[in-house]
């Protein structure tokens, strides 16, 4: 028989991560061997019970985020894997969770045996996606050099134009020029078929580019 997974759980939400823990228990193999709630709590947990897996949800209340408590557990000797089990499957979060270094990407209404597949499947090493994650990066991997493709940065700038900033606050957040700004503006309008900054941030959402 093959050891059980070694699990930790990373959500704020007690109720999320009681259910969590009793869904994983019906798999007979994996063992959730810590649970926390936020950075603090991961990196402590994770060092105290060296869990082969973390199934980490993205939005962790007021304090870093789960693609920042991603990056620091990676950066532990050893590093668990990480898999992302989480609500949001915008452009943004997808390729920010896996820069960071997660495994995989799963969604919050999957059903059980995917989830459990896909915690096996990151023990293993191996990647697991949702269907409608794994759909954004064959979309954005087959646009390649498209002049439709959303690039990171754009989506940086769409996500401050969410916010309200103006042209000036954009160029101080980002660190660029008034001129550069205009120029991811234009580039943004053109891909996504807009020519106003609240249609920007309006097709933006509506593609799921970034969180509403």
């Amino acid at each position: 028989m093959n050891p059980s997974v070694r699990v930790v759980l990373v959500d704020d939400h007690p109720v999320v991560r009681a259910g969590l823990r009793a869904l994983l228990a019906a798999a007979g193999d994996l063992d959730v061997v810590g649970e926390a709630a936020d950075l603090a709590e991961a990196l402590e947990v994770v060092r105290r019970t060296g869990p082969d897996v973390v199934l980490m949800d993205l939005s962790l209340g007021d304090g870093p985020g789960g693609v920042e408590v991603t990056q620091r557990l990676r950066d532990l000797d050893p590093a668990p894997e990480v898999l992302v089990l989480t609500t949001y499957h915008t452009d943004a979060d997808v390729l920010r969770a896996l820069d960071a270094g997660a495994r995989g990407y799963l969604l919050k209404d999957a059903p059980p045996d995917e989830l459990f597949a896909g915690v096996r499947a990151t023990a293993r090493g191996e990647t697991a996606l949702a269907p409608p994650v794994a759909a954004t990066l064959v979309r954005r991997a087959t646009a390649g050099a498209g002049a439709s493709v959303i690039t990171e940065r754009e989506v940086e700038v769409l996500e401050l134009l969410s916010e309200g900033l103006g042209n000036r606050e954009l160029a101080r957040a980002l660190l660029v020029s008034e001129a550069t700004v205009k120029s991811h503006l234009s580039h943004i309008y053109t891909k996504l078929g807009v020519d106003t900054r609240a249609g920007a941030v309006a097709a933006a959402i509506e593609r799921r580019i970034i969180r509403r």
